[in-house]
Parts: structure tokens; sequence; C-alpha cells
């Protein structure tokens, strides 16, 4: 079987007015195309299956998924076939092709394990985004830098993403979300397995297209699931896993701001009753725990955004990856949508 270098996986659902497009954009350095086929009501198969182009596998799914269904589909399928690096692309046509090779060349070069678009960094066609989806990725951005731990990325709900295999091998697909909230929930992923991540300055393509995304669902939902990913990580990083100064920080900070507000509250109340003015003593032991506790968790907060995975730290990964390349969580997965036969290939 022929190793494919390069794959690039696109979701696929009521595209097929571009997906002809997108599929003969695709560079040529590109050795696999996985079209999952996310049960889209128009004619986007057929589209597809008119398209004369060997590279291309399609893969239908019997029922929808989200997006991130079809992208954990489409990256089994690719990785199965020994893909060494995994390139999303949307098939709306708002994702420029040329790209790509911005994309996997930090990975080729042994300098990331996994790099994103970043349409903030071209301010030209930022003026053409929609003002309500600069608002919505504003609003999410802190959110998602919290959660996932990568104060150093931004966009992060931007879906033109590379990944390498060997990183991709050591990934839980239960953990990743089969939703809007895939992007997001890869980064919390990869994080967890201290992936180093870039990003990579990428301008979105506007013509008018309907997106199918809800960007004010995805600031009254989203915050939900970042914060359970947020508490999520700060328990396995600095708890579970280790116990290091941005654990002593937090932990110290947070007992010192309890203490404090439980006396202070309860000292008010006493006063309010009693009618007597609390001591300068009584207020001082109320005040200094919280100013303190502030000072530690700030400490703990810059202690964590100067923890953001580095280059240096891939040598493990290169070392013991083989192994999680073999028998891995997605082979599984795998295997599973054959036999239960929740998937079709053409």
């Amino acid at each position: 079987m022929k190793t494919n270098t390069i794959a690039v996986i696109i979701p696929a659902y009521k595209v097929e007015d571009h997906i002809e497009k997108v599929i003969k954009g695709i560079p040529d350095f590109v050795d696999l195309i996985v079209i999952v086929n996310d049960c889209s009501p128009d004619g986007t198969v057929d589209k597809v299956r008119s398209i004369k182009e060997p590279r291309v596998v399609l893969v239908s799914h019997k029922k929808n998924q989200g997006v991130g269904g079809a992208m954990l589909t489409g990256y089994s399928v690719a990785f199965s076939r020994g893909t060494q690096i995994m390139v999303k692309v949307d098939g709306d046509g708002q994702m420029d092709s040329s790209y790509i090779s911005s994309l996997v060349k930090p990975i080729l070069d042994g300098q990331v394990d996994y790099s994103k678009g970043n349409r903030f960094l071209h301010p030209t066609e930022l003026r053409r985004m929609p003002a309500i989806r600069r608002i919505g990725n504003w609003g999410l951005t802190f959110l998602t830098k919290a959660a996932s731990g990568y104060w150093n990325i931004f966009d992060p709900t931007n879906g033109f993403t590379a990944i390498s295999a060997n990183c991709f091998s050591f990934l839980d697909p239960s953990r990743i979300s089969r939703d809007y909230f895939f992007e997001t929930s890869m980064l919390c992923e990869l994080r967890r397995q201290n992936a180093v991540v870039r990003d990579i300055a990428i301008p979105a393509i506007y013509n008018g297209e309907k997106s199918s995304l809800n960007v004010w669902r995805q600031l009254f939902s989203f915050p939900l699931n970042l914060c359970r990913k947020l508490f999520t990580r700060i328990y396995n990083q600095y708890f579970l896993f280790d116990f290091s100064a941005g654990s002593f920080f937090l932990l110290a900070g947070i007992l010192l701001e309890l203490f404090g507000l439980v006396w202070g509250i309860v000292k008010w109340v006493k006063s309010a009753q009693t009618g007597q003015l609390a001591s300068t003593g009584t207020v001082l032991i109320a005040v200094l725990p919280v100013i303190l506790g502030v000072q530690l968790l700030i400490q703990a907060i810059a202690w964590d955004i100067n923890n953001v995975p580095q280059q240096d730290q891939n040598e493990m990964k290169k070392t013991i990856g083989q192994k999680a390349f073999i028998t891995n969580k997605f082979q599984q997965y795998f295997i599973q949508l054959r036999e239960n036969k929740e998937i079709e290939i053409d």
C-alpha cells in the first residue's frame, strides 16, 4: 500500500455549489483527498462522484454526525492509509488551498505538532469578515485560551488546520466534540498531550456564502463547555499529574481568598447585628488574605501563560510515537465505524 504523505480531509454538508471548485483547488503535492459526506441532503455526493480525481476517496455517513464527527471519520480513514500529515479544509470554498503548504511546512520541519490558520493577522482581509463573526471570535478567544492553555494562539474557531500523524496517534476520539465545538475541543485535547501549536497567517475568503454556524449560539453555549474544559485541565495539569509552583500559587491563592471573604462576611454580619464597628485588626485579617490571594492567583495565571508547550518538547513524542501509531484509539474508532456500518467508502 502506498504511504500518503499529506492528506486533505473535507467535511461536506450542503456544499454542492462549492465542492468541485474546492477539490480542483487542492495542490498537486497532496496525495489523498478524503471527502466525508455527512448525510448531506443536496447533490453533494453526485457532484463529488462526477469529478474525475484519482486522489479522492468518498466516505458517506449513514446519519448526520456534525462537523466534528465528519472530521473524526476523515482523520481515521486518512490515518489508516498511512498519512503523515492531515489537513482540514472546509467544503464551502472559504479557505484558500494555496496556503496548505504554509500549514504543513512547520510540521514537516519538526517545529510543531499542529498548525492552524489565523484570519486576524491579515488586516486587509479582516475588514471583509462580517462584523458578527469578528465579535464572536473575540468573545471566544480569551475563553478558549484559558480552557486550552494555549495563550499564544488566536482565532480558535478557525477550521483551516493541519496535524501530524504522530501527534494524532496520541489523541482520544471520545474527548473530541462532534459538533461545532470540534476545533476548540481539539485544542484542549492537544494541550492534554502537550502538543506544540502554532498560528499561521491565512486570510479567509468571504463571497456571501451562508454559514450554518450560529455565532450567537456559540457565545451562549460554548462558555459552559469551555468552563468544564478549563477545570478539567487545571485539575489534570496542576494536581493529578503534577504539582508545580503554579499548583502552589493557585491552591494557596484560592484558600486565602476563601478565608478572607468568609472571615470578612462573618464579622460584617456580626457587626451589623450588634451595631459595633469591627476593629482595625479584624478588618486587616479579612483584607490581607484577599490581597495576598489575588497576588498569588495572578502569579498562577502568569505561570500558566509561560507554560505553553514549546518545540523542544517534541523529542519525547518522536521517540515513543511509533508504538502509539500502531496501537491507538483512532484505529479502534475506525474499525468500530466499519463494523457498525455507520459509513460507506466509495
